[in-house]
């Protein structure tokens, strides 16, 4: 049987995206053990997050995020084994930037990116681009070398152990939903919610089964812990597309 696959030409994104990536890539990435820590990601917390253009770059913004951080292990390791990293031009507060940027960079098969009209350019993001593409054979052979070494043929061989260990912490991600506001409120959707029993609390560390947080850079996200998805999948805010799993 011959499968057409649609290929879709991956240019890259306007220098936001990839700002706002770095931003909530900063805020869920696993911080390792001191020790062994080679990789190091300084405090991100004074860059502000650049407005969303629309729904879709709020969306491409996460899944970007959520991207570097499933293959967090592979990239750092690229980066060490290119001689990338460490690198003395960009500061800590730059690491996530470069590791998101590195995934997308692999993910478009080392390309360039496009340039996007009228885009507004981020010095940050321009730096470490060019940065990257210094390195770009090294960058590319060295995810090669892994590819190899694991007999893997892409880079999702390398998701398993990395999810299960995260599983392992905390019963997997947490999940993102968004507030469908074109057909009802924030405030309708939190007595909804507390009708049916859950309880707003401060963040995913507060987390039990009944229990939902309000996403702190995006206040019409919310965040359940991943033991509530059947349940959260059946409520009729959902079958009524008023909430929409991200």
């Amino acid at each position: 049987k011959n499968r057409t696959v649609t290929h879709i030409e991956k240019n890259g994104y306007p220098d936001s995206i990839y700002i706002n990536a770095a931003k909530i890539f900063q805020g869920i990435h696993t911080e390792k053990n001191k020790d062994t820590v080679q990789v190091r990601y300084g405090d991100n917390s004074q860059s502000p997050m650049m407005a969303f253009k629309d729904e879709n770059s709020r969306r491409v913004c996460y899944e970007l995020a959520f991207n570097a951080l499933k293959y967090q292990d592979l990239l750092e390791q690229i980066l060490l084994d290119s001689n990338a990293y460490p690198c003395y031009s960009i500061p800590d507060e730059l690491t996530s930037l470069l590791v998101v940027m590195l995934y997308d960079l692999q993910d478009r098969k080392f390309r360039e990116r496009k340039i996007f009209a009228e885009e507004e350019l981020v010095t940050e993001v321009q730096e470490v681009g060019d940065y990257l593409y210094r390195y770009i054979t090294k960058l590319a052979a060295a995810l090669a070398r892994h590819r190899i070494k694991h007999d893997a043929l892409s880079i999702e061989y390398f998701v398993p152990e990395t999810i299960w260990k995260q599983e392992q912490r905390a019963s997997a991600l947490p999940l993102y939903v968004w507030i469908n506001t074109f057909k009802i409120s924030l405030e309708d959707v939190f007595s909804d919610l507390e009708m049916k029993g859950l309880t707003k609390v401060e963040s995913v560390s507060d987390f039990d089964h009944y229990t939902y947080a309000v996403d702190q850079h995006c206040h019409d996200v919310l965040v359940f812990p991943s033991s509530f998805r059947e349940e959260l999948l059946n409520l009729d805010l959902f079958t009524d597309g008023k909430l929409l799993l991200q």
